[in-house]
């Protein structure tokens, strides 16, 4: 549960300034995967700073600063070796999860927020006066109603759908959540074939909430996550969606297989050898799409 809510705004303890923001994240996390192509999107790199962890999250401490590993950073702002360190400087009686994404406040050397929906739509909104592509709303107000609902049945069943199949403690259990994961997958699939993007001939939040889920399943989720009913590329709607998107250059930018593989293979607690399979080809993704010709007159 993210336990850091504070709302970056004006009029309030934490004004929008450029500069003063920093992001951590890891790119093996779908929900930092969020926030990140938000930053990307909006142009807010040179406004917002950011550092990326390495790849897995130990369970001696989650995620921890590897600048090694090609695609991380040392903990630019705190010089802290892991997320934990930060939570605890802080908050030395801080006893939550240590969890990315986390905002933070150079200024007043604390935690902004650790939701990463409510980051994303900061990163939105609030930095606009700074950003490269202020014009850019990914969170139209007049969608908002009905893309929360659907922003939480996507989470429920596919975003943290997913963990629940792979960390599901006994049969009775996995058996709900991935009856509950694909049954959701169909839902979409069928809303895909109609619709280009989720919210109609829009591209919004919503399809970068579940674009990074889509982007890891075939390659990591499938296999460790025990979500191997069926993969991505086999839904005609979903892949050719996927295709779009992973085709869109900062989205793409956004994606680190090396990582993501390295960290959920590396997981432990589902995968305790920590060996990374070799597959699978992810080909697929570079083949031609045909949204331009899907829901044409949907609005």
């Amino acid at each position: 549960m993210s336990t850091f809510r504070n709302i970056i705004a004006k009029g309030t303890s934490f004004p929008p300034e450029a500069n003063r923001y920093h992001l951590y994240i890891s790119l093996t996390c779908p929900f930092s995967s969020r926030c990140n192509i938000v930053r990307k999107l909006k142009g807010l790199e040179s406004v917002v700073g950011m550092s990326i962890t390495g790849p897995i999250m130990h369970m001696d401490g989650g995620w921890k600063f590897e600048p090694e590993i090609e695609g991380c950073t040392p903990d630019q702002i705190n010089n802290c070796a892991s997320i934990k360190d930060i939570y605890l400087k802080v908050n030395p009686s801080y006893s939550g999860s240590y969890s990315v994404p986390l905002l933070f406040d150079t200024k007043q050397g604390t935690i902004v927020n650790n939701e990463a929906g409510e980051i994303m739509r900061m990163l939105n909104s609030e930095f606009n006066e700074f950003a490269v592509d202020p014009n850019l709303d990914l969170s139209p107000k007049h969608l908002i109603p009905e893309m929360d609902s659907l922003n939480t049945f996507i989470y429920d069943n596919i975003g943290y759908g997913v963990y629940k199949c792979g960390l599901s403690p006994n049969q009775p259990a996995y058996d709900k959540n991935i009856d509950n994961l694909f049954n959701a997958l169909d839902t979409i699939e069928k809303r895909l074939t109609t619709s280009r993007y989720l919210m109609g001939n829009v591209f919004t939040e919503a399809d970068i909430r579940l674009f990074p889920t889509l982007a890891r399943f075939d390659a990591a989720y499938y296999f460790v996550f025990k979500c191997n009913v069926q993969r991505i590329q086999d839904y005609p709607a979903l892949s050719n969606y996927l295709r779009e998107l992973y085709q869109m250059p900062k989205l793409r930018e956004s994606v680190n297989y090396d990582h993501i593989k390295r960290g959920y293979f590396g997981a432990k607690m589902v995968n305790p050898s920590g060996v990374v399979a070799r597959g699978p080809k992810l080909d697929y993704l570079n083949e031609p799409h045909n949204r331009a010709t899907i829901g044409q007159h949907t609005d």
